[in-house]
């Protein structure tokens, strides 16, 4: 998540940077996972902004701070091409929000990632 927010900034957000910014030095699995994800995030960025745009009522998506974005793209990385189960993604993400954000975004991560699952359900 950190490195989808650094992204936001211009950032390249690639693994290397977890060592400076958490003293963190990934093994081959996360590394693999996390050059995944970001470059996913990256990838996907106007489809995955799409759908968190349509779930926003009265907000868009200029308006969210940074931190939720981050939090919202990863999650909706995840669940639509990351292979990372629904229920794991949302998790993770609302527990991101408790930690990195305000405790009042929480049910709005949580809402925003459920109405998402509810509409990628709808197309399996």
């Amino acid at each position: 998540m950190q490195l989808v927010f650094e992204q936001l900034f211009g950032g390249e957000g690639e693994a290397e940077t977890l060592v400076d910014l958490i003293d963190y030095t990934p093994g081959e699995s996360d590394r693999a996972y996390i050059e995944a994800a970001v470059s996913g995030v990256r990838e996907h960025a106007d489809e995955i902004d799409a759908e968190i745009s349509a779930c926003l009522r009265g907000w868009t998506i200029g308006r969210l701070s940074r931190v939720d974005l981050a939090i919202l793209r990863l999650a909706v990385y995840e669940m639509q091409y990351g292979g990372v189960p629904v229920p794991v993604s949302i998790n993770e993400a609302v527990e991101l929000t408790r930690k990195f954000s305000a405790e009042e975004s929480c049910p709005f991560v949580n809402g925003v990632l459920g109405t998402i699952s509810r509409k990628l359900a709808a197309k399996a």
